[in-house]
This record gives C-alpha cells, sequence and structure tokens, in this order.
C-alpha cells in the first residue's frame, strides 16, 4: 500500500495597522455602512493617483527584521490584472518580481508535553498590496451588492515555503504568525473581520518521491479549526483521487464549514495569466538603511529571544518558555507573576500560567487580559505555597476565592480563612500519631510491603488536619514513626 506524503505551503493576508488604505486617505476603520469609507481613489474615478502609506512600509520592514529576512533595498509595486465586481480599477495594485521582504523563518512549536517538537519553517517572502472589495449575496432580493469599504486596504501576504508536512504543523505555523504580527504591532489578528486570512496549498506524493504534487489552494480560512479540517479533508480526498486513478488538477477550492468539505472554484490561474506589469502611477519603493535602523530600533523584545531569555534566566524548559511566549499577552502576564514571586518561583509560575490561570480562562471564555486574578495576586499567592504559609491544595482554594473577588489580596483570604498551613513539628506529630493508633490494618499492610497504605495514612493526617498540614512534614513523620 502507497504510503503518502503531505505537502503544504501558507499564503496568509495580513492586515496592516494603519487608520488609513495604502494608496489613498480613506479609513480603515472596521463595520462602517457599505461605501462610507471608499474615496475617489478607491473607487478608481478618472484623474486620481495612488500614494503610497509610509505607515504601511514601516509595518514590512518591521515584519522583515522580525523573522530575520532581508529587506529590499529597491522593491516594485506592479499591477495585478484581473476583472471582478468588486475590483474597480480592473487591477489590483500588488509587488511581484521585486517583493518588500525576501526570505526569513519563523520557529515553532507543535504539539503538547512528551510529544512536542520544534520546526523552522522557511518563508519566501512578504510583499505589500491593496484589498479588493467585497461582494454580498445575502438580503439583496436575489441579486448581489458591492461594498467597496475594503478596497485599498493595506495588507501584508506572507508565502511560506511548502515546509510543512501536516495540518498540525500548519497550524502550529499559522498561529505562530498571527502571534508574531500581533506581538510586533503590525496587525490586529482578527480573524473573524477578516485581518487574518489564510490560503493553504495542498498537495500529497508517495514518500520518498522528490518531486512536489499537484497542489490545490484552499482559499480564505479564517479560523485555526477551519484551517484543520480543510487541510484534513482535502488531504484525504486527494488521496482517494490518485488511488481510484485520476488525476488531480490544479484548482482555487472553497472550504464549507457546515459539510467540512471544500469544493472547487476555479482552476488555478498561474502569474502570467495575471499579466503584472510595473505600475506607471507609483515609482519604486526604496528603503534605505537609516529606515531600516530607525524601525529596528522600535521593535520590542521579539518571542524568540524572550524564549530563549525564559530558559537562560529563569531555567524554563524549552516547552514550557514557547508556551508562555505563544503571545505576548501571556509572555507579559507570566513576567509580571515572577516579579512578584520572585525568580525562584518562575517554574511555580509557569505551571500556575499555564495550567490552573489557562484552564479557568477557557472555562470562563476569557482572554488571558480579562482574567480576574492579576499577575500581582497570583505572584502574591505563589509566594505564600514558596514560604509554607499554605499548601499547593490550600492555595487553590484561594486562587477560586481571587478569581471570585473575595478578597484584594491571597493573604486576605488565607486570614479570613484560617488556611495557614501547620508547620509546627509538635501538632503534625500529634496528629500522625492519633492516626496510626486510629489505623493499624493500614500500618500492618505497609509494613508488608503495600504502598497504598501508606498514602491512605497520609490522607487521614491531612483530613484531621482539614488540609493544612505541611503535606512533606506529614510524609517524613509518618515514615519515621512507621519505621519503628
Amino acid at each position: 500500500m502507497t504510503q503518502w506524503e503531505v505537502v503544504i505551503g501558507i499564503e496568509t493576508h495580513a492586515q496592516l495597522a494603519t487608520v488609513s488604505k495604502i494608496f489613498s486617505g480613506a479609513s480603515t476603520a472596521f463595520g462602517a455602512a457599505p461605501n462610507t469609507q471608499a474615496c475617489a481613489v478607491d473607487l478608481a474615478l478618472p484623474g486620481v493617483l495612488p500614494v503610497l502609506n509610509k505607515k504601511a512600509v514601516d509595518c514590512a520592514i518591521r515584519f522583515g527584521l522580525a523573522i530575520g529576512a532581508q529587506v529590499a533595498a529597491k522593491s516594485v509595486f506592479a499591477r495585478k490584472n484581473y476583472f471582478y465586481p468588486d475590483l474597480p480599477k480592473g487591477y489590483q495594485i500588488s509587488q511581484m518580481d521585486l517583493p518588500v521582504v525576501v526570505g526569513g523563518q519563523i520557529t515553532l512549536q507543535v504539539g503538547a508535553g512528551d510529544k512536542a517538537y520544534e520546526k523552522v519553517v522557511t518563508l519566501t517572502r512578504a510583499h505589500l498590496e491593496e484589498d479588493a472589495g467585497k461582494s454580498l449575496h445575502e438580503d439583496f432580493h436575489g441579486k448581489s451588492g458591492i461594498d467597496l469599504n475594503r478596497a485599498g486596504t493595506p495588507l501584508l501576504e506572507i508565502v511560506s515555503e511548502p515546509d510543512m508536512r501536516s495540518s498540525d504543523e500548519a497550524v502550529a505555523y499559522a498561529r505562530a504568525l498571527h502571534a508574531l504580527v500581533r506581538w510586533i504591532g503590525i496587525c490586529d489578528g482578527n480573524m473573524q473581520e477578516g485581518s487574518f486570512r489564510c490560503d493553504a496549498n495542498v498537495s500529497v506524493r508517495p514518500k520518498g518521491q522528490a518531486e512536489f504534487g499537484t497542489r490545490r489552494e484552499i482559499k480564505n480560512l479564517n479560523s485555526f479549526r477551519f484551517l484543520k479540517e480543510a487541510i484534513d479533508y482535502e488531504v484525504q480526498w486527494q488521496i482517494n483521487e490518485i488511488e481510484e486513478g485520476r488525476k488531480i488538477q490544479q484548482a482555487t477550492v472553497l472550504f464549507d464549514p457546515d459539510s467540512g468539505e471544500t469544493r472547487m472554484m476555479r482552476s488555478k490561474e498561474d502569474a502570467h495569466d495575471y499579466r503584472y506589469f510595473p505600475d506607471p502611477d507609483l515609482l519604486p519603493l526604496v528603503i534605505g538603511s537609516d529606515w531600516i535602523e530607525r524601525v529596528r530600533g522600535e521593535l520590542p523584545e521579539l518571542p524568540q529571544q524572550k524564549r530563549e531569555r525564559f530558559i537562560s534566566e529563569l531555567g524554563l524548559s524549552a516547552y514550557d518558555a514557547a508556551t508562555l511566549t505563544a503571545s505576548q499577552e501571556m509572555s507579559d502576564y507570566y513576567e509580571a507573576t515572577v516579579t512578584v514571586a520572585g525568580k525562584a518561583s518562575a517554574k511555580p509560575c509557569a505551571n500556575w500560567v499555564m495550567v490552573d490561570l489557562a484552564a479557568r480562562l477557557n472555562k470562563d471564555g476569557l482572554e488571558i487580559a480579562a482574567a480576574p486574578v492579576s499577575p500581582q495576586q497570583l505572584g502574591g499567592l505563589i509566594q505564600r505555597i514558596a514560604d509554607n504559609t499554605i499548601s499547593n491544595n490550600i492555595a487553590k482554594k484561594v486562587f477560586e476565592a481571587l478569581w471570585n473577588g473575595e478578597a484584594a489580596t491571597a493573604d486576605e483570604i488565607i486570614d479570613k480563612q484560617g488556611l495557614k498551613q501547620i508547620t509546627d513539628s509538635g501538632a503534625i506529630e500529634s496528629l500522625v500519631e492519633e492516626v496510626l493508633a486510629a489505623n493499624p490494618v493500614n500500618v500492618a499492610e505497609y509494613r508488608a510491603g503495600k504502598e497504598k497504605a501508606f498514602n491512605a495514612l497520609v490522607g487521614q493526617v491531612m483530613k484531621a488536619a482539614k488540609g493544612k498540614a505541611n503535606p512533606q512534614q506529614v510524609n517524613e513523620l509518618l515514615k519515621k514513626k512507621l519505621a519503628v
């Protein structure tokens, strides 16, 4: 039976964070009434000329520096010719032969836990272009409407090499790219509003074959879940087609989330079909070293740099560091927590943020920026675990109380509810002796070699202490008494 290898490349359109369009002064704000944010330039009225938005170029340079790419000293805008109702000019201004960003790479974490691995995806290019308008097919009594508000919105199209070999890798790449463009402030990443859209180029080939199979492009995937589902369906469809003796035809397809299937939209065009040529209304874009250095000086610490620092300075594992830098909001929250709890508690802080906090956010459907427990509160709670004021189990109760707004600090809750851990060895020893005297069967079983009996005795002591005895001291005293 033939073993198949999946080959995936991703093209991503990131809407750049500018207040005006790439070649006009019209607003890019989302949600305005149809056709209220389309000026004469966007409508391609006779005699108008495009003027390049410098902030859009800043964004492109920022991205190029963030991925270690070459920022072109000279790039050229071209006209990509095709006819569509929501493209007023009959062409889209884009970049073809000389893009503004060339090369670069993104390092990502695929999977979780023991199965996690690091992968580097190489990028081919990133280029500036304008968005088209939008065709609306609903509520028009059998007709279609055209909204040109998006026409001219600045986009950075980011093209990867076909380096991914599974839908999991594709989603990990898309997530890492999504986090990066938000991290460096060039895109808000709002997938529901169309600010971040992915096209997946998918093909299959027999394992060991060097030549790529025929690819089909899945257009406009606006969620990570749809990206995975679309690729998984498309891969299986292509394998079935080939195994049944049919050839794959190069095509552009759409994914239907309701049916979970892809369907062909049109045969796939090649570059020559668009008759690219340099736009005569726009001079070549020349970017000097001083411009690049200015933008470099404005960059924040990048995710890869922060990951490396978390590993070297805080002693975190590569997996923990990657998880905590999955978004700037999470990394900022974690660092603020460590600032309060202390570097010695860096690993416990990581566990609380990645496990307890993340689980509670997920349960309540909240983003980390909206967490009811602040980093200062969580750091204060972790301090009390570190100094043995409370145990980990009690800390979970305190965390829940903080989440519900019962007090402003962990200390207030600990005092109010009398949750301080019993660390007095005499008091714990007394409890241990009482439990041993009341549970002779467990004592005999432990001395006969049954380890589970020891856990039962620990449980009894903790129950007698209402969960407030120091677990380490309980374990040590029990073992000491049972050894006699």
